[in-house]
């Protein structure tokens, strides 16, 4: 049961801190800590592990090819960071395998707990690009790295394009979800040329199997409903409605 500290109480524990303060009066509480960081640094973690918690708070992930030092600190230290991002109703998704590790909102039915990690709407192309990369990275995963074509990709989701939406008005669209593959959710990284694009694993873990089964089938219908400007396909208006799907935002 969770009780209040009355004003008498804590009167009296600001009192018993000041006796405290006076029976060690040479102690001023900031007494200088060997392996502080800083001056009056209460952190018990070392500085590689402190960065390393830090980049999966601020996100999209920790890549231990790109980040092989902080990569170690996490898996030094990943007890530590586990209890300190619980702290903030954060859970740790680590792949030991693939070499990426991420942060989400715990999920529990023992309590409502705060949003910690943002969700951010994604449109609807940009949810369907989603789906057509985690398909080519589970189908390529085996062969190691998934490097695929900016067009490969296109050709996939042009059977979403509306009656209503030109050939050049659908490209921009898909340029830029593109972009936001790249610069915001991060899923993909340039490969040589600019239309090559590598596929990171940490996707088989951002968009899990459920979401799969969620939308996938109704992006089919779409998909069949929809053609390439074929007669009684959806309008515009019709799939921006659609667009309210969301993902934990990566890039908070």
């Amino acid at each position: 049961m969770h009780t209040g500290t009355t004003d008498t109480g804590a009167r009296a524990a600001r009192e018993g801190g000041d006796a405290g303060d006076q029976s060690n009066p040479g102690d001023s509480g900031d007494s200088a800590d060997p392996t502080g960081l800083w001056p009056g640094d209460r952190g018990v973690l070392g500085e590689q592990s402190r960065r390393a918690m830090l980049q999966l708070v601020t996100g999209p992930y920790l890549s231990g090819v790109k980040a092989p030092a902080l990569w170690s600190a996490l898996l030094g230290d990943e007890s530590a960071i586990r209890s300190r991002l619980h702290d903030l109703f954060l859970e740790l998704v680590l792949d030991r395998v693939g070499e990426f590790a991420f942060v989400r909102n715990v999920s529990t039915t023992e309590l409502t707990v705060p949003n910690a990690v943002r969700t951010a709407p994604l449109t609807f192309l940009d949810t369907a690009m989603l789906l057509v990369l985690r398909q080519m990275l589970l189908t390529g995963e085996g062969e190691g790295r998934v490097i695929v074509g900016r067009e490969e990709v296109f050709e996939q989701l042009r059977v979403y394009r509306t009656v209503d939406r030109d050939e050049s008005d659908f490209a921009r669209r898909l340029n830029a979800s593109w972009l936001n593959m790249k610069n915001k959710l991060r899923v993909i990284h340039q490969a040589g040329a600019d239309d090559r694009a590598e596929i990171s694993p940490v996707l088989r873990l951002i968009v899990d199997a459920d979401q799969i089964q969620a939308v996938g089938a109704e992006y089919r219908r779409i998909a069949a409903a929809g053609g390439r400007g074929s007669s009684g396909g959806l309008t515009a208006d019709e799939t921006d409605e659609t667009d309210r799907t969301e993902t934990e935002e990566m890039t908070r």
